[in-house]
């Protein structure tokens, strides 16, 4: 769900107005749905999950729909992610169970968006994080361009990736998504495709061409044949540069072996990256860390879900989170303030057991 970018519109955007947040059309057989806040970079609210299902769902056994295509309004971001300062409004007024309905509503359609019937196009053009990831990162066709950003930047607020990211995270190649997800970095679209986070690079530029094209059903007509003609060869990933040291370090079994790992090797890429996770909360990374690994053999999408849900619904109820949302978005002091504060204070047994409970409400049901 979560983005560090506070996506918390000016006042003038707070004013009412008739812009939907989400508009959708059918057109030549392409049922188009684009998220339209630009403003806030396109996160996610609780009314755009509603409204991006019911669609889905309305074109599912739609003959006039053939294929949908997924982006965002604007040129700064595709989805910058859930709204995580109405995360922390529940937290503080103690409306955890509002958040928890949030986060099965938003896995709920994540799943529907994997397993849909009919091609998806997802263009994640710009800024795409978190709840932009659950998005695009599960459609059957997934583009990116040279603007792309992709990140799972969660553990930046003392939370784990969700969405399905830790089923993303899990199958890159290697330790890429270890890191990727514990340290929240960043993605050039290079790093996503090498990482599996996307499929297709396709010029800002040709993106309007693209989707004539796919109303057009030019030939060659299926959509990834379409999508073929305007692809672009990715230049080297940095991140796929860096897999030596990564794998060697991030396949350690605890997040405080992986700082020793990373502390003993020459690169300076190493050292920032312990530098990164000495910062962040001890509780996040810790429930991080196994969320991938459990992802990792989980045998679907589903059961990846099942877990993030799990330890979602314990991270919220835990200080980290708000101390972590109140240092990057409310007061941008930058400045959290853990609790635990190291890694040694973490008792990972009760971190694992607490993250295996129940939580209060099924994720399907």
């Amino acid at each position: 769900m979560a983005s560090v970018t506070d996506t918390t519109s000016p006042a003038t955007d707070a004013a009412p107005t008739a812009e939907p947040e989400v508009l959708a059309s059918v057109t030549d057989g392409v049922g188009r749905i684009t998220l339209n806040r630009p403003r806030a970079l396109n996160a996610l609210s609780y009314a755009m999950i509603g409204l991006i299902t019911h669609h889905l769902e309305a074109w599912r056994d739609d003959s006039e729909v053939a294929l949908v295509v997924l982006d965002g309004a604007g040129d700064r971001g595709f989805c910058a992610g859930g709204d995580i300062r109405a995360l922390w409004e529940n937290a503080s007024a103690g409306s955890n169970a509002d958040s928890r309905t949030f986060f099965r509503e938003e896995y709920r359609l994540n799943a529907i968006i994997a397993r849909y019937p009919k091609p998806v196009v997802a263009i994640m053009d710009g800024i795409t994080m978190g709840g932009g990831i659950g998005l695009g990162g599960h459609a059957s066709i997934r583009i990116v361009t040279e603007r792309s950003r992709l990140a799972m930047p969660e553990t930046r607020i003392g939370f784990s990736p969700d969405v399905g990211g830790t089923w993303l995270l899990g199958r890159a190649p290697g330790e890429l998504g270890t890191h990727l997800g514990l340290n929240a970095a960043t993605m050039t679209p290079a790093d996503a495709i090498a990482a599996g986070f996307a499929d297709y690079l396709v010029p800002s530029a040709a993106l309007p061409h693209l989707v004539q094209a796919l109303q057009e059903r030019a030939d060659p007509g299926s959509p990834p044949e379409i999508v073929l003609l305007f692809d672009e060869t990715p230049g080297p990933s940095e991140l796929e540069a860096r897999r030596e040291w990564i794998d060697a370090c991030y396949s350690a079994s605890t997040v405080a072996e992986i700082i020793d790992r990373l502390r003993a090797r020459p690169e300076s890429e190493a050292a920032r990256a312990a530098d990164e996770l000495e910062a962040l909360s001890p509780t996040g990374l810790t429930a991080t860390l196994a969320g991938i690994r459990s992802a990792r053999a989980a045998s679907s999408l589903e059961q990846a879900l099942e877990g993030e849900y799990r330890t979602v619904a314990w991270l919220i109820d835990q200080p980290d989170l708000r101390e972590g949302i109140r240092a990057q978005v409310v007061d941008k002091d930058r400045t959290p303030r853990w609790s635990p504060a190291t890694l040694a204070e973490i008792d990972t047994d009760a971190v694992l057991a607490a993250i295996a409970q129940e939580p209060p409400e099924p994720l399907w049901a």
